[in-house]
């Protein structure tokens, strides 16, 4: 299973997650919101989502460091501020926030699995190999950053 790692851009692994919410919004029962809450709340977690991704990516280009996901082993610094203070992850974080607005959005519980889909996907094929060429670049400075900052939040 290791050929997966780096392989798949996370964008489109968020895309393909994005596509079974929304396959199970339309074929599994949904919730009923008499309020009007869903949107709205969707909306904001959504706001959540891009704030945590574009913050990420802009501590990437302050750093001067790469902010392809596939090509982790051309990190040129270790960045651990802004947004890397609270969260490892902050644009994985980020796009997780983006699917769970989608299936707020749709008022799909079952939605929820593709979240879940998304999340050890990236765990397991993106995260866990990407800290392991961090480790292996930045040594100390990196294990004592992960001993701060959690992986996710």
């Amino acid at each position: 299973m290791t050929n997966l790692e780096h392989k798949i851009p996370p964008p489109l692994v968020a895309v393909m997650c994005g596509l079974v919410i929304w396959w199970l919004a339309g074929t599994t029962p949904g919730v009923v919101d008499p309020y009007g809450v869903a949107q709205p709340l969707a909306v904001l977690v959504a706001i959540m989502g891009l704030v945590f991704d574009s913050g990420g990516v802009l501590a990437f280009v302050k750093q001067k460091t790469t902010v392809n996901p596939i090509q982790i082993n051309q990190a040129s610094s270790l960045v651990t501020t802004g947004l890397y203070r609270f969260s490892r992850n902050p644009m994985y974080l980020g796009m997780a926030l983006l699917l769970t607005s989608l299936t707020i959005w749709v008022q799909a519980p079952a939605g929820l699995v593709g979240v879940g889909l998304f999340v050890a996907f990236i765990t397991r094929f993106q995260i866990l190999p990407e800290e392991r060429v961090l480790e292996s670049l930045f040594g100390k400075d990196y294990i004592a950053y992960k001993g701060r900052v959690r992986r996710w939040f």
